[in-house]
């Protein structure tokens, strides 16, 4: 796989404070611990200490949720004091979400190699978000299908509403339906065969993102955690009950940073507000949030005080679950994190969380960007440099692009007659403007308006001929559509539309390995895999 790169621009539509993180930390460097660094993440794991009884709970209880024999080396590094860990986490979406949550996991592990060469023995950890309730986050998946728009494909679920989505049974993945999108794909047979492996019914969404993404990475010795898991939520126990005691005490401070933040001109990734609460509730399989008011706890049809909640921590550690602010400080309480690889989102929440981290565990790690493709296959390849299109070409509005493969197919003759004319017109023009400027000033400035007419009706001119040469050649119309839909699906990015699987389909299991190799710890760059 050959790499290019895209401009070295952060990718489209991010917000301020993540791009000013990544170029001009100076500015946000009170909203977080460290610079987005790997020395910054060396440093940070020097404070990344557990106690020896944690670190051997720990490590066990991850053990029950990595059997695999690929685990053990990972496993029995983190057994050791000293040793670090780098998190990434995500959803548990059908067939393994879009496919930035494996340049996340990837990143995650190129920057734990990266540490450990460096002399600080490190793990990469994924944190799989068994316990968050948006089931419509996870219940689809987009499929690639030559020559059409990206396919949605829904997954049939034994839901019930609220659930915590990594419990919630996949009754049908619509594997046929996948399967058919992929049909003629180099790799479809295998993307296929995985896929059947670990979504056949009876599953559920945590147990099949954990089976297939085993597989898939299984020699890069990522470990997989669950928060669902009774071992692990008992460990988080003090963390959870310290939150609750100093829930008042936490809200103001977020409030603080709420402001401190719009001060500087950004935004409150998670609005948070007086009657706010760091905790939600599991009342039996439904999460709801908590809202606190004078000390009481308040769900929907029922208050809480903190003593109540304490009881219902004892008698079930999975009641309690953390909401999105303080869901990172319970994952690096629980692990030794120096690095935590995030999107451009969860960066921004966690100048939020900062203040929570400063409160609860006295240390933050450093903050790391994902990696972030376009994939450029060799199809797409051929047709950029038949039309001399770029791939930013491809990444505007459509009329962008059909503009751009028009311009291509207009006659030679009749292109450089225009171009000679239009540009003959304009020596004219540019005469007319000089001698009415030494005549009257005035009329020059009219003037000037009335140029920019003409030469409007010039390019309007072009343009139509350039889309006349479109219509008449209905084999670029249908190149224009496979490049917008690889390249720019529905007008987003690739990475954030098609499933992991759409990408093994196509260019078969090893593409991970290939993907990994391509990444460079600490850039937050958009750039291009050319395959």
């Amino acid at each position: 796989m050959n790499q290019a790169d895209i401009g070295r621009a952060l990718p489209p539509g991010v917000p301020r404070l993540f791009a000013d993180l990544l170029r001009e930390f100076e500015r946000v460097e009170r909203f977080y611990a460290h610079p987005p660094s790997l020395v910054a993440a060396a440093s940070a794991a020097k404070g990344a200490r557990l106690g020896a009884e944690h670190r051997r709970r720990l490590v066990d209880a991850l053990a029950r949720q990595n059997p695999q024999a690929a685990a053990r080396e990972s496993l029995d590094r983190l057994s050791s004091k000293g040793t670090v860990a780098v998190v990434t986490g995500q959803q548990v979406g059908l067939l393994g979400g879009p496919v930035f949550t494996l340049y996340k996991a990837l990143t995650a592990v190129r920057c734990a190699d990266e540490l450990s060469a460096r002399g600080i023995p490190a793990v990469p950890v994924f944190w799989m978000a068994t316990e968050d309730h948006d089931l419509a986050e996870v219940n689809h998946a987009w499929a690639w299908r030559s020559g059409r728009a990206p396919v949605r494909i829904e997954a049939a679920t034994a839901s019930v509403d609220g659930a915590a989505v990594g419990d919630i049974a996949v009754t049908d993945a619509r594997l046929a339906e996948f399967s058919s999108c992929w049909a003629g794909d180099e790799h479809a047979l295998a993307a296929t065969r995985l896929a059947a492996e670990h979504y056949s019914a009876p599953t559920d969404f945590g147990r099949s993102f954990r089976g297939l993404y085993g597989a898939l990475l299984e020699n890069t010795g990522i470990l997989f955690l669950c928060p669902m898991a009774a071992a692990v939520r008992e460990l988080a126990m003090p963390l959870l009950r310290e939150a609750i005691r100093r829930t008042p005490e936490l809200g103001q401070a977020l409030l603080r940073r709420g402001r401190e933040l719009r001060s500087a001109g950004y935004h409150e990734q998670v609005r948070f507000l007086g009657s706010s609460s760091l905790l939600m509730l599991f009342e039996g399989a439904k999460r709801t949030a908590l809202r606190c008011k004078n000390g009481t706890f308040l769900a929907r049809d029922r208050a809480y005080s903190g003593r109540d909640l304490f009881r219902r921590l004892e008698a079930d550690p999975l009641a309690v679950s953390p909401s999105a602010i303080l869901r990172p400080v319970v994952q690096d309480y629980l692990l030794p994190t120096a690095a935590l690889i995030t999107g451009p989102s969860e960066a921004s929440y966690l100048a939020q969380s900062a203040v929570v981290y400063d409160t609860l565990i006295g240390r933050m790690p450093a903050v790391l960007p994902r990696a972030s493709f376009t994939v450029v296959d060799q199809r797409s390849r051929k047709l950029l440099a038949k039309y001399g299109l770029r791939v930013a070409d491809c990444m505007g509005s459509r009329a962008g692009l059909e503009a751009g493969i028009a311009s291509r197919l207009v006659p030679p003759r009749l292109r450089d007659g225009i171009d000679g004319h239009r540009a003959a017109i304009d020596r004219s023009l540019d005469g007319v403007g000089d001698a009415l400027r030494g005549f009257d000033p005035t009329l020059a400035d009219a003037f000037r308006t009335s140029r920019r007419k003409i030469r409007y009706q010039l390019d309007k001119t072009a343009a139509k001929v350039g889309r006349e040469s479109l219509r008449r050649n209905a084999t670029a119309g249908h190149h224009a559509d496979t490049l917008a839909r690889w390249l720019h699906p529905g007008g987003q990015s690739q990475e954030r539309v098609y499933s992991v699987m759409s990408f093994v389909a196509r260019f078969g299991p090893a593409f991970p390995s290939e993907v990994l190799a391509a990444i460079e710890p600490g850039c937050g760059d958009h750039r291009l895999l050319e395959v």
